[in-house]
C-alpha cells in the first residue's frame, strides 16, 4: 500500500468516526467530571479533584514544553554539541526539592478530606444496609423512624431487561422501595453483606463504603438539597451485579415524619397472625409478588430458570415434592450454588406464601399450602 493510499484510509477513517459522532450512532449521554454534588464532602471530593488536576495539568505543560524546547533548541541539525559535563548538584537538588514541597502541599487539603469521610460521630439517624445477592435490606436503627425495616428490589420490568420493551429513563436504577431521609441532618449507614461483598455507593454524596460478611463497616452523609439521587453496588457481587442499584430520597422534615408515619402503619398492617390460617388463594397471591421480587431474575416468570446455573422450578422435584425440602432449600439456601438462603431476608408469612406458589403454579398443581407457622417451627 502507498504511502497516499495510507493517508486517504486513515482520513475516510476520521470521516466516520465523526460522522458517527454527530449522527445517532452514539447515543449514550455524554457527560464530564462527576454528579453535581449535593452534600459538603462531595463538593470538597469535586474540589479536591479539580485542585489536583489542575495542578497535574501544569506541571504536564512546564515539564513538556522544557522538554520539547530543548530538543529542538539542541538539536544536531542547527550545529549544537553535547556537553561533557555529568550531572549537576543544583539541579539535582532542585527536582528533588520541588516535588516533595509540591507533594506536601497536596497532602494537605487530601488529609482533611479523608479525615471528614471517616467522621460518623454524632448522626441523627442510623440506618443498617445489608447486603444480599442482589437486593439491599435496610433497617432503620436509631432517630426518627427506628424500627422501620424493608427490602429494596430493582423494579425495572422484565421485558426492558430482555429487550422486548423500550428502556426506561432510570433503566437499572430504580427499585421499588427507596432509603428516604431527611434533608440536612447527619446520617450514618452501618453497611454489611449477608453472602458475598458489596459496596454501598452514592456518586452524588461522595460515599462509597464495602460492605463485608461478618463486619460492621460505616460511613455517613448529609444531604444538602432535596431531590432522588441513585447509585449501584460498586462490587463485582456475582451475576446480576447490574441489578443492585440504591436510590436515596431526600425529603423536607416534614414531609420525612409523614413517610415514617406511613411505614409504621405498612409494617402494623403487613405483620401477620402468627395464629391465622392462610387458604390457599391468599397464599397465592402473596406469593407471586413475592416471587416477582425475589426469585423472577434467576427463576424467570415462567418457572423455567437459566439451566443448568438456576434451574427450572416448573415440574422440578422440590416443587412438586416433599414440603419440608422445599421449606428448607428457600430458608437456607444450598451451599455451593446460586441459591441465596431468605430466611433472613423474608418473613414467616412471606416465605410460606412464596413457597405456596412455587408448589401450585406453571404445571405444579400440588394443591399442598403451607402455613406461616411450619415455617416458624422449621426454623428452630
Amino acid at each position: 500500500m502507498t504511502k497516499q493510499a495510507r493517508w486517504g484510509n486513515m482520513l475516510r477513517l476520521a470521516g466516520l468516526l465523526l460522522f458517527a459522532a454527530a449522527s445517532g450512532w452514539a447515543q449514550a449521554e455524554y457527560k464530564l467530571n462527576f454528579q453535581e454534588p449535593a452534600t459538603k464532602l462531595a463538593h470538597d471530593v469535586y474540589g479536591l479533584h479539580m485542585g489536583m488536576m489542575y495542578i497535574c495539568v501544569v506541571i504536564f505543560v512546564i515539564v513538556f514544553s522544557v522538554m520539547f524546547y530543548s530538543v529542538f533548541k539542541h538539536r544536531k541539525s542547527s550545529g549544537r554539541t553535547p556537553a561533557t559535563f555529568h550531572e549537576s548538584t543544583k539541579v539535582e537538588i532542585l527536582w528533588t526539592v520541588i516535588p516533595t514541597i509540591i507533594l506536601l502541599l497536596m497532602t494537605w487539603p487530601v488529609t482533611i478530606t479523608l479525615l471528614e469521610m471517616r467522621d460518623s460521630s454524632n448522626p441523627d439517624i442510623t440506618i443498617k444496609a445489608t447486603g444480599y445477592q442482589w437486593k439491599w435490606g435496610y433497617d432503620y436503627l436509631k432517630g426518627e423512624g427506628e424500627g422501620i425495616k424493608f427490602m429494596s428490589v430493582l423494579s425495572t420490568p422484565q421485558e426492558q431487561i430482555h429487550n422486548t420493551a423500550p428502556k426506561g429513563e432510570h433503566y437499572l436504577l430504580e427499585v421499588d422501595n427507596h432509603v428516604v431521609v431527611p434533608v440536612g441532618k447527619k446520617i450514618r449507614v452501618l453497611t454489611t453483606a449477608n453472602d458475598v461483598i458489596h459496596s454501598w455507593f452514592i456518586p452524588a454524596f461522595a460515599v462509597k463504603q464495602d460492605a463485608v460478611p461478618g463486619f460492621i463497616r460505616d460511613t455517613s452523609f448529609r444531604a444538602e438539597r432535596e431531590g432522588i439521587f441513585r447509585g449501584q453496588c460498586a462490587e463485582l457481587c456475582g451475576k446480576d451485579h447490574a441489578y443492585m442499584p440504591i436510590v436515596v430520597e431526600v425529603v423536607s422534615p416534614e414531609k420525612y415524619t409523614a413517610w415514617v408515619a406511613e411505614q409504621q402503619k405498612k409494617m402494623a398492617a403487613s405483620a401477620a397472625d402468627p395464629n391465622k390460617v392462610w387458604t390457599l388463594p391468599e397464599l397465592v397471591s402473596r406469593g407471586e409478588t413475592v416471587y416477582m421480587q425475589n426469585c423472577v431474575a434467576c427463576h424467570q416468570p415462567t418457572g423455567k430458570g437459566l439451566p443448568p446455573v438456576f434451574p427450572a422450578l416448573d415440574g422440578s422435584k422440590i416443587a412438586t415434592g416433599p414440603k419440608a425440602g422445599h421449606i428448607d432449600i428457600v430458608t437456607n439456601g444450598k451451599t455451593g450454588t446460586a441459591m441465596a438462603a431468605f430466611g433472613k431476608q423474608l418473613s414467616d408469612a412471606d416465605l410460606a406464601a412464596v413457597i405456596t406458589f412455587e408448589r401450585n403454579s406453571w404445571s405444579n398443581k400440588t394443591g399442598e399450602l403451607v402455613q406461616p407457622n411450619e415455617i416458624k417451627a422449621a426454623r428452630k
